[in-house]
């Protein structure tokens, strides 16, 4: 189960060396996220009234907000300082793992490499997913049009699953294109190539891996909807942060082992300060 918890061990082994790099990030995507719109939706939906209309159910799973120009802010703010950092965080574990080393020396000329890259994946994802969320409203807000509450409900949860396993099963198509264009230089599609031949050996583990943690995101912040939005945005910032640490070390992590590649930081096992 290396590629499912393994980089949940090495984030925790490393996470003051890491949590620099996910802070901000994290701050921006909470405060993208319309705590209004999930308050009443989830707080509706698990009160007896699955039925909402279908901005709101959209506004409840977008991390675009439009309900105000400071909302409008933080979302533009979470996909910049998301390309800024990540970039950076890539380029530091990446060192790490191949080196042994967890100075910052050197990663500057790496953070360049990288932020092209970076930013398509970055914008591919925000993309894919805002599209998703988009069509998963139109459905629910169909289905509200039922009149069986009971059956509403059924094919709510129906849907949010399917649509969760096809939401985690596109996210796994580019996961490896990240790393092996960071670390062999390929151009775009050789490198979409070669990375996509070494994560169909592990897409079973992977989709396992991300559909934990979509499923841990989304309780925690259902639940914590029915609290004050700043306890909402607290826990979101938190779960964030670890989610995109552990989304990046992930990516790393699961690219050497697919690949061959020797880590020198399980063979030193201690950082070089």
């Amino acid at each position: 189960m290396r590629t499912v918890f393994g980089s949940w061990k090495y984030v925790f082994k490393n996470i003051w060396f890491l949590l620099p790099f996910a802070v901000v990030p994290a701050v921006f995507m909470s405060l993208s996220l319309d705590y209004q719109c999930v308050s009443t939706v989830w707080g509706n939906f698990f009160a007896g009234d699955p039925r909402a209309d279908f901005l709101e159910l959209f506004h409840a799973w977008s991390f675009i907000r439009v309900d105000s120009w400071l909302g409008g802010i933080y979302s533009a703010l979470a996909v910049i300082s998301v390309i800024f950092f990540m970039s950076l965080l890539l380029a530091f574990v990446e060192k790490h793992m191949r080196l042994g080393k967890c100075t910052l020396s050197g990663i500057g000329a790496q953070f360049l490499n990288n932020l092209p890259s970076v930013t398509f994946a970055a914008l591919a994802y925000l993309v894919l997913y805002e599209v998703w969320a988009v069509v998963l409203s139109a459905v629910m807000f169909a289905v509200s049009e039922i009149s069986a509450t009971a059956t509403v409900y059924a094919a709510d949860v129906v849907f949010i699953l399917i649509f969760s396993f096809v939401l985690v099963y596109l996210s796994t198509i580019l996961y490896l294109w990240l790393p092996c264009k960071q670390m062999t230089g390929f151009r775009f599609f050789e490198a979409f190539t070669y990375s996509y031949r070494l994560m169909v050996g592990v897409r079973g583990k992977l989709l396992l891996s991300f559909s934990i943690s979509l499923a841990a995101l989304f309780i925690l912040l259902c639940g914590c909807s029915f609290l004050p939005s700043a306890v909402f945005y607290l826990v979101g910032l938190a779960a964030f942060a670890l989610l995109f640490m552990n989304f990046c070390v992930r990516m790393e992590a699961v690219y050497f082992e697919t690949d061959k590649l020797d880590r020198e930081d399980l063979l030193r096992h201690k950082w070089e300060v």
